[in-house]
């Protein structure tokens, strides 16, 4: 099985960002039921769509409105967007993701707009006018993979192979939804065109309005006999393993893509994406801090004293370290290079190990008198209670 190599994309997931709150944008609270959050977007559709309102503003504030729609009408974007606000959107969705999977036409078709309405729609959002195939051709959707690795392996980087639940082409239909060796017939409201003409007469005006047919969703044809693997979707769900190459230096909310690994689109339309989400479980003894990691090493009093070399652990195994003497607590020694590598290949960080003198305690009584005959030689300020063992 080929190993894929993802894309990285961006930087950690909740990184500041300046952008308007999308839920007040559509004027909705933040626990607004779906249909609430729909309501409100029908609304300032219909108020700043550049067709109907000709201030100049108004193509920026409903691609504004239409981009909060988006997000917050599809769960899996508006539970990214609710933890990690703009930073769990951006550099994972392309316009064409964002959009992907929300039917404008459904939504604008009670409002009376008409076909070609919705080209303006598309050439607002994607900048350009949609082809005949793109009209009813629908990108797959992302898929979304959380990931637990330990920090060793986030320093090496490693293959694994994943088993991924997502929905695939049935193999029985080939896609179409239809049972071997039958046919779908033409739709008997739209003559097969997928779409349907209404004309309205105000004076000496013919309005002609042009419209999705509701019967067969614009395809110009019903399955009277679905395929019975699929039921009539054309799609199954299964596990897929997918093998994939994990980048060393990568760090907990970090993402990757794995371009077309997605559920498959709809009517021809390209499958989704695959991304998978890092996250680096704590380890035991190291704390990371971006490419640093750090260490608390423990010695005795003694050996604070007196210097020694002791043996401290890396993520590349045991490395010997010189504690010179009268060392204090907290003193940080700087291992070069035994942190983790940058993910982006620029250089590979260091362990700080941080010396802690650890206080003797349960002294036996001579180890008591040895102290304070040491406190004598030192100097120091003999007018203490001693506490025996007895006490």
């Amino acid at each position: 099985m080929e190993a894929h190599f993802p894309v990285l994309v961006g930087v950690k997931i909740g990184s500041v960002n300046p952008h308007k709150d999308y839920y007040e944008i559509l004027g909705v609270s933040r626990n607004a039921t779906k249909e609430e959050i729909k309501a409100a977007y029908r609304r300032l559709a219909m108020q700043y769509h550049p067709d109907r309102n000709k201030s100049p503003d108004a193509a920026e504030k409903f691609k504004e409105i239409s981009e909060a729609y988006a997000v917050l009408s599809d769960d899996e974007k508006r539970r990214l967007y609710d933890m990690y606000g703009h930073a769990g959107i951006e550099g994972k969705y392309t316009t064409e993701d964002l959009f992907s999977g929300i039917d404008f036409e459904d939504i604008f078709r009670d409002l009376g707009f008409g076909f070609s309405e919705f080209d303006r729609i598309f050439e607002i959002f994607f900048g350009k006018r949609r082809r005949k195939e793109e009209a009813y051709g629908r990108r797959g959707r992302d898929l979304v993979y959380e990931l637990e690795i330990t920090l060793e392996q986030a320093a090496t980087g490693f293959k694994t192979t994943l088993e991924v639940p997502k929905l695939e082409v049935c193999n029985v239909c080939k896609g179409s939804g239809i049972k071997p060796g039958t046919k779908p017939k033409i739709c008997p409201r739209c003559k097969g065109k997928g779409q349907i003409q209404f004309a309205k007469v105000s004076g000496f005006t013919r309005f002609i309005q042009v419209f999705t047919c509701d019967l067969c969703g614009g395809k110009g044809k019903i399955i009277e006999s679905p395929c019975l693997e699929c039921r009539g979707s054309g799609r199954v769900q299964r596990l897929k393993k997918i093998s994939v190459k994990i980048p060393a230096g990568v760090d907990t909310g970090y993402r990757l893509r794995l371009a077309g690994e997605g559920e498959p689109g709809f009517n021809g339309g390209p499958p989704g994406d695959l991304y998978i989400i890092i996250n680096v479980k704590p380890h035991p003894i190291f704390v990371r801090d971006g490419n640093d990691i750090i260490y608390e090493a423990p010695i005795s009093f003694t050996w604070a004293t007196l210097g020694a070399e002791i043996e401290v652990p890396t993520l590349d195994g045991k490395e010997k370290l010189k504690i010179p003497p009268g060392t204090q607590t907290g003193t940080v020694f700087r291992l070069k290079g035994k942190g983790l590598p940058d993910v982006y290949g620029y250089g590979r960080g260091d362990e700080l190990v941080k010396v802690v003198v650890k206080t003797p305690v349960n002294l036996t009584e001579r180890q008591k008198n040895l102290l304070l005959e040491f406190a004598k030689e030192m100097g120091e300020d003999l007018q203490i209670k001693r506490y025996s063992s007895e006490n």
